[in-house]
């Protein structure tokens, strides 16, 4: 009997969705000319109806500069381009990592991890993603591959990120969305056929032991 109950309780933890502990991270490794980090959700290629701002190519002296690395299209946020803006991720659920070239990062660069009803759930600057963020367009370490991680509880919340920038400019390219599987229909079922299953037998280990006696 003791060790049928260990099974049970083995098996409820494992129907557990989503790990207790929950934490949001950034991490930071040096970009490069040619972009080598995962594959891009959003390449800001063409029209992105889940970013609120302008998509611009190319870079404007004083006001925004393509990010290291990046080709074609990019989001830039400041005085002159709009900010805040806001890329909305509501539609890929459990989300586990979200990677991103942050261009030319300056201290004064801000960006906020949101919920479903826009709360913000994390904030971090341009000093958590460079030691020195000092706005350099050409440094690898300046125009970095930035990467949110999220666990726990954390990867459900996370709905939308929100770019701000109290000077030009906060310039985003190749943002990468990595999504957290939950169990198939199937492999709920198979969940539950073995419960089902183990319920029986200890029903019937219960119904000889009478017997017996």
């Amino acid at each position: 009997m003791k060790k049928l109950l260990i099974l049970a309780a083995s098996a409820a933890v494992c129907l557990s969705a989503v790990p207790a502990y929950a934490a949001i991270t950034l991490s930071a490794t040096p970009g490069a000319s040619i972009y080598a980090g995962p594959t891009p959700t959003f390449d800001f290629n063409s029209a992105t109806p889940e970013y609120n701002g302008t998509i611009f190519s190319g870079s404007l002296g004083g006001v925004r500069a393509q990010p290291f690395g990046s080709t074609g299209g990019y989001i830039s946020v400041g005085p002159t381009d709009g900010t805040p803006r806001t890329l909305n991720l509501s539609a890929f659920g459990l989300i586990s990592e979200i990677s991103f070239i942050w261009g030319s990062v300056d201290a004064y660069n801000t960006l906020q991890v949101l919920d479903a009803a826009s709360n913000v759930i994390a904030t971090f600057t341009g000093a958590n993603a460079a030691v020195n963020p000092n706005g350099n367009q050409t440094s690898p370490t300046t125009n970095p591959i930035a990467k949110l991680t999220f666990t726990g509880a954390d990867q459900g919340l996370v709905a939308g990120l929100r770019f701000n920038s109290t000077g030009n400019a906060f310039e985003v390219d190749n943002v990468a969305i990595k999504s957290t599987a939950v169990p198939e229909p199937a492999t709920w079922m198979m969940m539950f056929v073995g419960f089902a299953a183990l319920g029986r037998s200890m029903r019937r280990r219960h119904a000889t032991r009478v017997a017996f006696a």
